[in-house]
């Protein structure tokens, strides 16, 4: 048979050729087999492409390699060739905005990382952090292709390299789906926001198998490592739902709050609910007395457009509260105290909740306004031992390294460091406001008057008596509500119908803020 010749059976013509292109696009497209997709359902799991539909916009998903296949041999490798290689890449729109997404395919290898799979998903990576668009992965697979040896862990590292360098330039979404073990659980650690899925996702770096036999402690895979524990007690998932289709509907919710990359601001929408609109509620909602608790979110509801946001970590230290919001249309993240658990008060899991979270609003340009209720740091022996003096002082260097707005209001309560943590005018707040209901100082009144006047008091006829004169004089020496202002270290104390214009009319005037950083490669934050 000369060169020119065609062996029996092949296409001869360019129609004859697109047709054999959409049969194997069409082989590609459908997967295994039907029996794999069928499994893949049982296990109340969507396949690769049903996920990849839900998250982008109708007919926008331009795919990538879909006809990639590995190269490896043995282990019965050679005979097993799926186009794809377990991994779909791509990019679409969602509301309109390019994102880039890669999905592990579990039908294929059980959607583990061999040397093409990983190719793929950095050259999809690559593509995201040239074009400066989002990327989310749809994460489902077992790991590193265990037959591709060392050259599949190589993958991984490439992944990892990429994460890094992507880190506040792009925002990196991982939505878990399924398993997730070993290294391949810190791609998701190293991205800005971690979805998960109960039942079905599970993240952990060993198994119950392997806890099993080095500790003796038996735990089933959701008991170590799934949407729940990494909801409520690790803080290593960000957001939790039920399904898969809430799930991936929130990640479409999330972009619509963040911009494209770095060097854009966040989308702005047109709001129906007035800039000025009073709440007077605000009056009721939040008691004079520092000791009686109340539910921060409501405050929240009522500043933000529509009384609608998203809150992040909502079930991970939930003694502050991390919320993206509109307000007047244009996106703020919120940091505020909750005093309805534990008072409000920072220790070490909310210092670290709080610091990461206005670090992704300063690498998006997102303006920060921080609601302070706080009556300290948690005192207490597992607290101190824990290192709450270097997880507080993430929080702090958080604060004093970022140069997008920084409005601050007191409610209630700002006592002592932790009130000059929650980002006040010393570390760089462009404004600061407070409630007439304020009370800012070193301590408590009852806590400075035993310090102050422990002698007068001791010495009393009636100590009792003595040290309720004593609170009652500190207060209105150094804690009435103007007593800042009066010093400058608030710049207005105001009407907290009046909360919501106020803000907006901060945010406005901040927009177009500039602030310089040293020069330097990096800071070296608190660890």
């Amino acid at each position: 048979m000369t060169v020119l010749d065609e062996a029996p059976g092949e296409p001869t013509d360019a129609r004859g050729r697109v047709a054999e292109l959409h049969e194997i696009r069409a082989q590609a497209v459908a997967g295994p087999s039907e029996k794999a997709t069928e499994a893949q359902h049982a296990k109340g799991k969507l396949t690769a492409r049903e996920r990849i539909e839900l998250l982008l916009d109708p007919d926008s998903f331009r795919e990538v390699e879909q006809l990639r296949r590995h190269r490896a041999t043995g282990f019965g490798l050679e005979a097993k060739k799926p186009y794809t290689d377990g991994v779909i890449t791509g990019w679409g729109t969602v509301e309109g905005r390019t994102v880039f997404v890669y999905a592990h395919d579990f039908r294929i290898f059980g959607g583990a990382l061999g040397e093409a799979h990983a190719t793929k998903i950095h050259k999809i990576m690559d593509m995201a952090i040239a074009a400066g668009a989002p990327l989310v992965s749809l994460n489902d697979g077992a790991g590193a292709r265990i037959q591709e040896g060392v050259s599949a862990l190589a993958g991984y590292g490439g992944i990892f390299q990429r994460n890094t360098k992507a880190s506040g330039v792009i925002p990196q979404i991982s939505v878990m789906l399924g398993p997730c073990a070993g290294g391949a659980a810190y791609s998701p650690a190293l991205t800005d926001f971690v979805f998960m899925v109960r039942d079905t996702s599970q993240m952990f770096i060993t198994g119950p198998d392997v806890v099993k036999a080095v500790t003796g402690e038996e735990i089933t895979q959701n008991g170590l490592g799934g949407a729940d524990v990494h909801a409520e007690t690790s803080g290593v998932c960000h957001f939790a739902y039920d399904d898969e289709e809430t799930c991936i509907a929130e990640v479409r919710y999330l972009l619509s709050l963040l911009p494209q990359n770095n060097r854009e601001n966040p989308p702005r929408t047109e709001s129906s609910d007035a800039a000025d609109r009073r709440s007077d509620v605000l009056l009721d909602l939040v008691p004079a007395d520092g000791n009686r608790p109340y539910d921060m979110t409501k405050v929240i509801e009522e500043i933000v457009d529509d009384g609608d946001y998203l809150e992040v970590h909502e079930r991970w230290a939930r003694n502050i509260i991390c919320a993206l919001g509109r307000m007047d249309g244009q996106v703020v993240g919120i940091i505020a105290n909750q005093p309805q658990v534990l008072a409000g008060v920072l220790d070490i899991e909310a210092s670290e909740k709080a610091a990461r979270f206005v670090q992704m609003c300063d690498a998006f340009n997102i303006p920060i306004i921080t609601l302070l209720d706080v009556p300290g740091f948690l005192p207490g022996v597992d607290q101190e031992h824990g290192g709450i003096i270097r997880h507080g002082a993430k929080l702090l260097y958080a604060y004093c390294n970022a140069t997008v707005p920084r409005i601050s209001l007191i409610l209630r309560k700002a006592y002592g460091g932790a009130y000059i943590v929650m980002d006040s005018q010393s570390i760089g707040a462009d404004l600061t406001y407070a409630w007439p209901t304020n009370e800012i100082a070193v301590m408590g009144a009852e806590g400075a008057a035993n310090v102050i006047f422990r002698r007068q008091i001791a010495d009393a006829e009636d100590p009792e008596a003595m040290r309720a004169r004593m609170v009652k004089e500190y207060k209105s020496e150094l804690m009435h509500p103007y007593y800042a202002a009066e010093r400058g270290l608030v710049d207005d104390v105001i009407d907290p119908a009046e909360t919501r214009e106020v803000l907006i009319k901060s945010l406005a005037m901040l927009q177009t803020k500039h602030a310089d950083l040293p020069s330097r490669k990096h800071g070296n934050p608190p660890q």
